[in-house]
């Protein structure tokens, strides 16, 4: 396949459900979320284990950054073998460095002013990557996997069926709620780098062994479910005894969730996806930009709809958010991103497409 369409796709939407699930947290009210600038008055009611936003904070966060890197490492190691490594480090440092080194002194300064709802002196925020860690961590990563590859490793080892359980030692070592926590310093735990190095390996294995995805992988959502309401309820149902017979317990159902939901995600989209659509292909392109850019303005969407409208449904700004963010960040991207030098930065150059020249039927070329 010159072009793997499907997981292409799929790698963007894992990147526009980030925006889903922040637009979440402020309906959550849990002390774990209290650092989040803002929080609906509905969310501090006692919804406990009904709260839908809670469930799916932990649905997303259970699965979406590790199938993001699996797609990362299978697309790195496809650009390994189409062109060389000298070319993958600068395409990466071009793709990821320099959108991450200009992220550092624009939208990361603009979120940190919003996260402290104007208290903040926007050039002068802590060490901190916000929603741009995974940028950071892609860097790191294939900063690894060039050293391994000049070094003669192949990722071609039968070792990589053994990687779903490697795993869980992450897992178990995190001992935290369903999900990998997200970092706040540039050297971040061992144990929560290696999680997502472990997923980025296995997807360069993926393409190094030319495993082809297979549309019966989407049978593997059907029973994703019960792991995830396992993990959670492992996790965060009162009483539980603090042991490590229930830490291991809970690591295996949250990594049998994350792998149903990889595996799952790979298949469905092979089947709904396979074929190159211009419409998929677009938001394909755009979603890189939407993600970037959407917190700071899902954070001042949610403070605004608090302050101003608290009269509306707590569902109905919800929506709002989930559907106006997008909108407006795409049209931006349209307008003023897609054909630019951001653009350009972001995705490659992209180029007008001509409108078809006009016909006529008259005249001796008629004739």
């Amino acid at each position: 396949m010159n072009r793997f369409h499907d997981l292409d796709a799929l790698r963007a939407i894992m990147m526009l459900l980030g925006i889903f699930q922040h637009a979440t947290i402020f309906l959550i009210g849990i002390p774990e979320l209290d650092f989040w600038p803002a929080r609906d008055p509905w969310a501090d009611l006692d919804h406990g284990q009904t709260n839908p936003y809670g469930w799916l904070l932990l649905t997303l966060r259970g699965f979406r950054m590790p199938l993001f890197f699996i797609l990362s490492g299978f697309f790195t190691a496809m650009l390994w073998q189409r062109r060389g490594l000298r070319e993958l480090g600068i395409h990466r440092a071009e793709r990821i460095g320099l959108p991450l080194l200009v992220g550092m002194f624009t939208i990361i300064p603009l979120t940190h002013w919003t996260f402290t709802l104007g208290a903040g002196q926007p050039f002068f925020w802590p060490v901190h990557f916000y929603h741009f860690w995974f940028l950071w961590f892609l860097l790191l990563l294939i900063g690894g996997f060039i050293i391994a590859a000049r070094l003669g490793l192949q990722f071609r080892h039968p070792i990589y069926a053994f990687m779903p359980l490697l795993t869980l030692l992450p897992l178990f070592l995190m001992r935290q709620t369903v999900g990998a926590d997200v970092p706040t310093q540039a050297l971040p735990p061992p144990e929560l780098l290696g999680y997502y190095l472990l997923f980025f390996v296995f997807g360069a294995f993926l393409y190094q062994r030319a495993i082809a995805v297979r549309r019966w992988w989407t049978w593997a959502l059907l029973p994703a479910p019960v792991a995830l309401f396992a993990a959670a309820f492992l996790v965060h149902a009162p009483g539980q005894p603090d042991t490590t017979a229930r830490w291991l317990a809970a690591a295996l159902a949250q990594g049998g969730y994350v792998w149903l939901m990889a595996f799952g995600g790979m298949g469905l989209f092979r089947w709904l996806a396979a074929r190159e659509r211009p419409w998929v292909r677009y938001i394909s392109d755009s979603a890189y930009w939407l993600y970037v850019a959407h917190l700071p303005l899902v954070i001042a969407a949610q403070w605004a709809l608090v302050e101003y409208a608290p009269f509306l449904n707590p569902h109905l700004k919800f929506l709002l958010i989930c559907l106006g963010v997008p909108a407006l960040l795409l049209l931006i991207y349209d307008r003023v991103i897609r054909y630019t030098i951001v653009g350009t930065m972001l995705n490659g150059p992209r180029h007008r497409v001509p409108p078809p020249a006009a016909t006529t039927t008259s005249g001796p070329a008629a004739a």
